[in-house]
């Protein structure tokens, strides 16, 4: 391969904006196998996962099953994605305020819409509405026996916080909500209003679709 063909002098010469997602990838890989090189492993390794998307939804186990991918490197490529997604984290809760369901929800979205169990989530407001923490407390099939409202506001008091909102995501991307997603959101707005911590909204994500309760009406 000539120099200029390879990524590390591409990426010195023109800027890492100029790679190409396989000469990104070959980069964080370093190194291919006998017979192969990083180049035409990390091409393989898109090819089997279809794009960065999927290659990120990856656990240890299924990166490993790819020839070429050792523990380490699967390591260091999720090191990597978590490193990504830790800064866009950083970047909204920065920048963030809660002004309509549809941009709370794409970001939602992205962090939990294509998760293939249901992950709930609390978002913690200021008086501003602004985002102040986020924490992921329930991971299963969402029911008012598995979300305590006692646990939800337990970590909203611990974080000063003066309203909050709840989301979780439907695996199969069907947002309408079930009945057991109705009577956790009714539980958590009484105890809400007994507290004086409000709970603003309810939002089901999934398949880069959204539903929010308060944009529907289904709640006070």
């Amino acid at each position: 391969m000539l120099d200029e063909e390879k990524p590390r002098e591409k990426a010195l010469r023109y800027g890492i904006e100029s790679l190409s997602d396989a000469e990104l990838l070959a980069i964080l890989l370093r190194c291919g196998y006998k017979g192969v090189s990083v180049l035409q492993l990390s091409h393989h390794v898109l090819e089997k996962a279809g794009s960065f998307l999927y290659l990120y939804q990856m656990d240890m186990k299924r990166m490993t099953e790819i020839k070429g991918i050792s523990k380490i490197k699967a390591m260091e490529l999720q090191a990597c994605f978590e490193i990504s997604k830790r800064v866009a984290e950083q970047t909204f809760f920065d920048s963030f305020h809660i002004h309509d369901p549809k941009t709370i929800s794409n970001y939602l979205n992205k962090k939990i819409g294509y998760k293939k169990q249901e992950h709930f989530v609390l978002l913690m407001l200021n008086t501003k509405n602004q985002l102040i923490k986020e924490k992921t407390l329930f991971v299963g099939s969402l029911n008012t026996s598995v979300v305590h409202a006692r646990e939800v506001y337990q970590c909203a008091i611990e974080n000063s916080s003066a309203k909050i909102m709840v989301a979780h995501n439907h695996p199969s991307g069907e947002c309408i909500p079930s009945e057991q997603d109705i009577l956790v959101t009714n539980s958590l707005q009484q105890v809400g209003e007994l507290i004086g911590i409000p709970l603003l909204d309810h939002i089901i994500v999934g398949g880069n679709q959204y539903f929010s309760f308060k944009e529907k009406q289904l709640m006070k």
